[in-house]
């Protein structure tokens, strides 16, 4: 199949790309703003056209949450309006399309995992600008996979992990928020995922796919110093109204993996161990 990758040098297209020579079968067409403006249509139609593009995993996204909040415009043409593009034009080829969603499409007031058919009710920019992304692509393309995804971080590009690391590194005391609860997602895991929905074939529909387990920014941060030991800096827990932040963000956000799991027999990893491997990466790449 000729794969167009959108978005190819942020955290999980550049796990992808690392992937990809698992797959040589496939022609790969990884791109990013230079090589397709994806808020172009008359670009994306011709792009696909030449390049006989059977299916997108569009990774392509405005993804500061704060920003947002002033930068409606610019979040919108990006999370919404450009999905919408991409997959109306690979419906004219017959193809499909991967959709990356997120768990800010909740209002995070739940106590319980987060399940696919529970009401959508963003209340941030990024949130709002998500939600339509996916309607958009679930209505113009009719193989598409829609995959929520939360607290995203890699060895690649700018993550919590690499904060806590640096801060970690350079300072005595830390406050990190103990009152958001959900469930840290190595980008390579959901790299593999999506090649194995690629390879398995799309069964259209809204997935959602995180690591497993259930942790707060806090812990995570606890763990993410215990692990590269960094014993040098005292993390005090806070509560998220002593760190004001112009997007609101969801207290809950645990999805539920059980439909992705039994859909396409994923074996989905602990946050602990995933997040050790991508410390290892890192380590390696220093």
């Amino acid at each position: 199949m000729n794969i167009l990758i959108t978005g190819c040098r942020g955290q999980l297209g550049n796990e992808l790309q690392l992937l990809e020579e698992n797959y040589p079968q496939h022609n790969w067409f990884n791109t990013d703003v230079e090589e397709l403006d994806i808020s172009n249509q008359l670009a994306i139609e011709q792009f696909v056209a030449e390049n006989r593009i059977e299916g997108i995993v569009n990774c392509a996204a405005y993804t500061a949450v704060d920003k947002a909040e002033s930068e409606k415009e610019k979040c919108t043409t990006l999370n919404t309006v450009a999905p919408a593009y991409l997959a109306a034009a690979i419906e004219k080829r017959n193809g499909w399309m991967i959709q990356i969603s997120t768990d800010y499409v909740f209002n995070g007031t739940k106590h319980t995992p987060y399940i696919e058919t529970d009401t959508p009710c963003p209340e941030s920019v990024y949130g709002s600008t998500k939600l339509a992304g996916e309607m958009g692509v679930l209505k113009f393309c009719k193989k598409s996979v829609v995959i929520r995804t939360a607290w995203l971080y890699s060895s690649f590009g700018s993550n919590f992990v690499k904060t806590m690391l640096r801060l970690g590194r350079e300072k005595a005391q830390l406050g990190v928020v103990f009152d958001q609860i959900g469930t840290p997602t190595y980008a390579r895991d959901l790299a593999s995922a999506i090649m194995t929905i690629i390879e398995k074939g799309i069964i259209p529909g809204v997935f959602h796919f995180s690591n497993e387990g259930v942790i707060s920014w806090y812990d995570f941060a606890k763990a993410i110093h215990r692990i590269a030991g960094i014993t040098t800096c005292q993390v005090s827990p806070l509560h998220t109204e002593e760190y004001p932040t112009p997007a609101c963000r969801p207290h809950y956000s645990v999805l539920d993996k059980t439909k992705i799991k039994n859909t396409y027999g994923i074996m989905i990893p602990y946050w602990e161990e995933s997040l050790g491997d991508c410390m290892k990466t890192m380590n390696a790449m220093d």
